[in-house]
């Protein structure tokens, strides 16, 4: 490729990458920084997550997220699903749900007492993978996963269809709220308060690897659904 070819694919990529940059009402004073996420986290953080490939639900309560959730695993019918322990999936009672399709529950007590041929089998051959998050990122439409026992990542990284449950409460403007938070739910002086495992999930799995094509599933799941309870 000569040089003149790759500046103006640079300069192509530069003016493509500007749809993302933060705008502010015109009429702000100068002094006034930045904006994050606007008035609306839940509509951004949606609106991001269509932007980058996903598939955003917005529902209004708990009811309206276990109807959806019920929805789209009708439509997938898996036959076994990788899951999250977490306090919101048991309010949806996911266990049910499950059942109700038939589909098996993967989580940490039911994959514990396998040997590990048998877990990562297991694991392997799931269908789908639902979780939360520990945070979400309303400015780029991200999901934040801290890995721990029963919410392990792989929930999020294997199975072909990811599905992430999220709740107003969870939704941060942007990125600099997200250090904010992570330093005031920790102990101790930074960074003593980052986890283990901090990952962060923007948009179902894609590489450009090959002759700059951009392709999706490759690395991880090629769909990706947020239901986002507002």
């Amino acid at each position: 490729m000569s040089r003149a070819a790759f500046m103006t694919r640079v300069r192509d990529a530069a003016a493509a990458g500007r749809a993302y940059r933060v705008h502010v009402p015109g009429n702000l004073p100068a002094r006034v920084g930045y904006q994050g996420a606007g008035h609306d986290p839940v509509a951004r953080l949606a609106a991001e997550v269509t932007a980058v490939g996903g598939q955003a639900h917005v529902v209004e309560n708990l009811d309206a997220a276990r109807a959806k959730l019920a929805e789209l695993l009708d439509a997938l019918a898996p036959r076994s699903a990788l899951c999250w322990r977490h306090p919101l999936l048991d309010r949806l009672d996911l266990r049910g749900l499950l059942s109700a399709c038939g589909a098996k529950r993967l989580d940490h007590e039911a994959l514990s007492p396998l040997s590990t041929p048998e877990a990562r089998a297991a694991m392997i051959e799931a269908d789908v993978g639902i979780t939360s998050a520990s945070y979400a990122i309303a400015e780029t439409g991200t999901l934040v996963v801290e890995a721990a026992a029963g919410q392990e990542r792989l929930a999020s990284l294997l199975p072909p269809v990811h599905i992430a449950v999220i709740e107003r409460a969870q939704i941060l403007a942007d990125l600099y709220d997200l250090f904010a938070r992570l330093e005031d739910d920790g102990t101790g002086p930074a960074p003593s308060w980052l986890p283990s495992n901090l990952a962060m999930i923007t948009g179902p799995s894609k590489t450009g690897d090959i002759e700059l094509t951009l392709t999706t599933g490759v690395h991880g799941p090629g769909v990706w659904h947020v239901i986002v309870i507002r």
